[in-house]
């Protein structure tokens, strides 16, 4: 009996420090496969990291943003959310890697529009998690402003879904909710001119 005990506790303790060891390999390969040297890596990644560069998110209070920091989910409590990430978002950018050709800007902007529609809705399914890291209290200025933001809690709204095209180039904006529902990237619509603008317009003519 005592030796059956005896191996039942080398077996526990056996097991506890080789989940130690997985734990600590999963976290150090989240950490290394997050880093701007490794996501720049793949030749597409380097265009949008210079428009990063560029960008007023860029030196901003003295901060210097890399692409985890908006595109990956960090802290333990998100670790799921950063793993599944790599695997599905990674392996699919890979695959584009090899079967697309992003020799140049111009073949990287004929997907641009699908590339940013695909980080809004990460960021919409993840309530803007990544934002909130820094904007913790927005205080927006303006009745406009101030009206937007009760979108999040009237109609479950969240940053991106408002906050688009802010670091990158500008692509069409895309509507989160509807391409939700619909299960597929859906345009938002054109503002209506107000009526001002359109007499402002009839003047010019």
């Amino acid at each position: 009996m005592a030796v059956r005990t005896g191996v039942a506790w080398i077996s526990i303790f056996v097991g506890g420090i080789l989940g130690i060891i997985m734990v600590a390999v999963v976290l150090a390969g989240e950490a290394a496969v997050s880093t701007t040297e490794f996501c720049t890596s793949c030749h597409s990644m380097s265009y949008p990291v210079e428009e990063l560069k560029k960008s007023s998110h860029y030196g901003a209070l003295g901060a210097n943003p890399g692409c985890k920091d908006c595109h990956i989910p960090q802290g333990l409590g998100n670790l799921h959310l950063a793993l599944a990430t790599h695997v599905y978002d990674g392996a699919r950018e890979l695959y584009l890697e090899f079967a697309e050709d992003y020799s140049t800007l111009e073949k990287f902007n004929e997907r641009r529009l699908h590339m940013a529609h695909d980080a809004r809705m990460n960021l919409k399914k993840w309530n803007s998690i990544t934002c909130r890291e820094c904007h913790k209290n927005p205080q927006p200025p303006g009745a406009d402003a101030k009206a937007a933001h009760k979108k999040m809690e009237t109609e479950g709204a969240t940053c991106i879904d408002c906050h688009q095209n802010l670091v990158h180039k500008e692509v069409t904006e895309t509507d989160l909710n509807a391409s939700l529902v619909q299960g597929k990237m859906v345009l938002k619509a054109e503002k209506k001119k107000s009526d001002e603008e359109e007499e402002e317009d009839s003047e010019g003519n």
